[in-house]
């Protein structure tokens, strides 16, 4: 009989399991709980929408509607997008269901995405992101705030060291007007030295040209017109309004005047924490004010800004990642299981992480319990047992344990006899 061959996974996407899915979880975690200090309010919406959505929102022309997205035809005929992003998908859900009632909106989500990209370290083609956004709101003060959480999120991460806010303005719609004119005809004048892709984007993209990493375009972008020279008195003063307020809340940043987004329907601030750590893929957080974007599906016209992280390499960052100290629970003997279980689940309602294994001596179960990662071992024993009715057996010498000892003594009302102490 020819042997069954296993399924492999699809390229660019990973089975999550082990410390990469504690990092995951820790991530997360720290992200819905900071988000409820800000009064962020938690949204699940569909992982497919109309392939309109994306493209009016993201631009026909762009690379992630042209080449990244997974489009297909369901059975009626619908053509139906796999998310790219977030933020198109909740200013539809905005929009289709009468959310205007409550702006200013904070909302907040995360989840998966999926972009047909070249898979390399940190970036896959599903993907995972956190992401936060305010519509309704067009003053700076909303701005600040956003910045704020995305700010509070890295630090309580603990990832904030080494990495950098990058801040920018792209202006109102006049200022960016004439910018992009003003880069248009720089950027024509060299037409002939750029990259082929670069002079792609002169036509129909020509801001993403300031950001190539094209090294024949760099001297050419590097020399190009900057945004302060065509800003409107309007547009220097909410940006003054952004960096004042960041400085009264203590968030540190620092100006790029290179940082762009390409789609036109982008104001305002532009900002991105980035890191060298993590190789090319430097991005940890990005984000800007979209005031456009809403009135391009058919809306009103509505202020909004926003930011998206990426889960993976958050968690990649992490350096601790919220393990809390677990134990396994042993029974000195095939008699005392059904105690040792009793014992176990008096522990977890007790909110102390423990575990027992289904078989094997009491040697081997303390012997797993070393490779699954637990810190210590609690021994169920006869009453009359030298020392007493509980025994711990540390690892590792965790200050943890001097709580975690009176803890489980106080759960089983007895005094606990620790390994260390003895």
């Amino acid at each position: 009989m020819a042997k069954i061959q296993t399924p492999q996974p699809v390229r660019g996407t990973q089975d999550i399991f082990g410390e990469d899915q504690e990092r995951f979880s820790h991530v997360v975690e720290t992200f819905e709980r900071v988000r409820r200090l800000y009064g962020f309010k938690g949204v699940q919406m569909p992982v497919f929408e109309p392939t309109a959505v994306f493209a009016r929102s993201l631009g026909e022309t762009t690379d992630v509607v042209s080449k990244e997205m997974y489009s297909f035809e369901d059975r009626g005929g619908d053509s139906l997008t796999l998310r790219p992003e977030f933020t198109a998908g909740i200013s539809r859900a905005f929009l289709t269901n009468g959310w205007q009632q409550h702006m200013p909106l904070k909302l907040s989500t995360h989840g998966p995405l999926f972009r047909y990209e070249r898979p390399q370290k940190g970036r896959y083609r599903q993907f995972h992101q956190l992401d936060a956004e305010i519509i309704g709101a067009g003053e700076a003060a909303a701005d600040v705030e956003l910045l704020c959480f995305a700010d509070q999120l890295l630090n309580e991460l603990g990832i904030s060291d080494g990495v950098t806010l990058q801040l920018n303005t792209l202006g109102d719609a006049e200022s960016r007007d004439a910018w992009r004119d003003a880069l248009v005809e720089h950027f024509r004048a060299h037409k002939a030295d750029l990259s082929q892709d670069s002079q792609d984007r002169l036509e129909r993209n020509p801001l993403r040209i300031l950001d190539s990493k094209e090294r024949q375009d760099r001297p050419i972008a590097d020399s190009a017109p900057e945004i302060d020279a065509y800003l409107s008195d309007e547009a220097k003063e909410f940006f003054a309004e952004v960096t004042e307020g960041l400085d009264a809340c203590g968030v540190v940043w620092e100006r790029n005047s290179r940082l762009v987004r390409g789609l036109d329907y982008y104001r305002h601030t532009a900002f991105e924490f980035v890191t060298d750590r993590l190789g090319a893929q430097g991005t940890v957080l990005a984000g800007g004010r979209y005031d456009g974007l809403i009135e391009s599906l058919g809306g009103p016209v509505t202020p909004a800004v926003g930011w998206a992280a990426g889960i993976e390499r958050l968690g990649m960052l992490l350096t601790d990642f919220g393990k809390c100290v677990s134990i396994a629970v042993v029974a000195d003997s095939k008699e005392l299981e059904t105690k040792a279980r009793e014992v176990t689940q008096r522990l977890r309602s007790n909110n102390l992480a423990c575990e027992m294994s289904y078989k094997g001596n009491p040697k081997k179960q303390v012997d797993k319990a070393r490779k699954r990662g637990h810190d210590g071992v609690l021994f169920v024993r006869e009453p009359d047992s030298p020392g007493g009715e509980f025994y711990i057996q540390r690892f590792v010498d965790l200050e943890e344990f001097v709580g975690l000892s009176a803890k489980i003594g106080r759960v089983l009302g007895t005094p606990i006899v620790d390994s260390n102490d003895r």
